[in-house]
């Protein structure tokens, strides 16, 4: 696709990316009240936490098995009604889960609204990639990790207004992801197509041809799933009250949209996969010495900050990398094999985390941290010293 030149082409191609982030804001907070609302409806079920975590599992998968259909879709609906009908689908499982009377139910229900996840995330990246100015592809994808961090954010917000009881929050999750189409249908601009004479690859052939992109996606996701979990604990465990522990999440969080558009405008202006190895490699030091900082300490506060802010910025510079890189069909499935890898990363980071922190009782939990970055730090680093060569 290219787009039209002079200014009403750019004004064009700028509303059109405008149009795509508002979109996928408005569906992360739907996204973000529906998650704990879900765990929260289950554990007043009776549902054992085994049964939970097998069930929300459910939308990994789901991601793994549709992902690779996802430039296949693009090309026979269009985008645009491609992402209205994942919206739709999102919110009537929803509805569903809430509806249904049995728990067997909530496993197709939970793997059609993890499809629906897989097709809003990676059809609204390439969306937003490829209109993307080539020198501000950084800046671009950062403001839309940080608006999306932001709408994550305000989800539990409605949720702890709403409570989790009856059908209130369940009909305001459905209503917030389906005002996620209202953006998308107004959406006058270009959007992007793939043309069915557009060369392709498969899904799966993208971690051989980009690992240091779509790794990012598997790491990041690993080990925001395995913060998440274990953060809290781990500062429980030294020693802080809850409200203490919990102000080192708040800590991670803010790191992690204070970093995004800077580290974006860096990644326009130097090669890219220097910057994933540098992030890298700066988030295993910062988890290698967390083990020998007072947790209690304001320094503990501040080192958590600076890690999850330049380890979160793997996925903005990841997804601009890819971007540079692919086009067309193979951007659209380099971005599906993205999210298809954060999702895998979601399964894998909490167990390894908490296999760490079994072993060596807490701090086991930073060490598993960095084992992860320095891997990707060594294919990031293998992979520069091959084309150097």
């Amino acid at each position: 696709m290219h787009a039209p030149e002079g200014p009403a082409g750019h004004m064009s191609r700028m509303a059109s990316i405008a149009a795509a982030i508002s979109a996928i804001t408005v569906v992360g907070v739907g996204l973000s009240l529906s998650i704990p609302l879900l765990a929260l409806e289950l554990e007043g079920r009776g549902i054992s936490s085994f049964w939970i975590g097998i069930n929300t599992a459910m939308a990994g998968v789901a991601t793994i098995f549709t992902a690779p259909f996802v430039p296949m879709l693009v090309r026979r609906l269009g985008l645009r009604a491609l992402l209205v009908a994942a919206i739709l689908l999102a919110a009537l499982s929803l509805l569903g889960f809430k509806a249904a009377p049995s728990f067997v139910l909530w496993f197709p229900l939970r793997f059609a609204f993890g499809a629906a996840l897989c097709i809003l995330f990676a059809v609204s990246e390439f969306w937003i990639n490829t209109l993307a100015p080539r020198d501000r592809r950084g800046l671009v994808m950062g403001i839309y990790a940080t608006a999306l961090s932001i709408g994550a954010a305000l989800g539990p917000a409605i949720l702890s207004v709403l409570g989790a009881a009856g059908w209130a929050p369940y009909v305001a999750g459905a209503v917030v992801l389906a005002a996620g189409m209202v953006p998308i249908v107004l959406a006058n601009g270009m959007t992007p197509r793939i043309h069915d004479d557009d060369e392709h690859h498969g899904v799966l052939t993208f971690v051989r041809r980009s690992p240091s992109a779509v790794l990012a996606a598997l790491v990041f996701g690993a080990i925001e799933t395995a913060v998440m979990t274990f953060l809290p604990l781990y500062g429980l465990r030294l020693g802080l009250t809850e409200g203490n522990a919990a102000l080192l999440l708040t800590a991670a969080v803010l790191g992690n949209v204070a970093f995004q558009i800077p580290l974006g405008l860096i990644s326009d202006k130097v090669d890219r996969r220097i910057l994933l190895l540098a992030c890298s490699v700066v988030g295993a030091a910062g988890a290698l010495t967390l083990p020998f900082v007072p947790v209690s300490s304001s320094l503990f506060l501040a080192m958590i900050f600076l890690a999850t802010g330049v380890v979160g910025s793997l996925y903005t510079v990841g997804l601009a990398h890819l971007g540079e890189r692919f086009h067309g069909a193979d951007l659209a499935a380099a971005n599906a094999a993205f999210v298809m890898l954060y999702s895998v990363g979601l399964i894998i980071g909490p167990p390894l985390a908490g296999f760490g922190m079994k072993l060596y009782d807490p701090y086991g939990f930073a060490f598993v941290i960095c084992g992860m970055l320095s891997l990707y730090a060594l294919v990031v680093a293998t992979r520069l010293a091959a084309r150097a060569r």
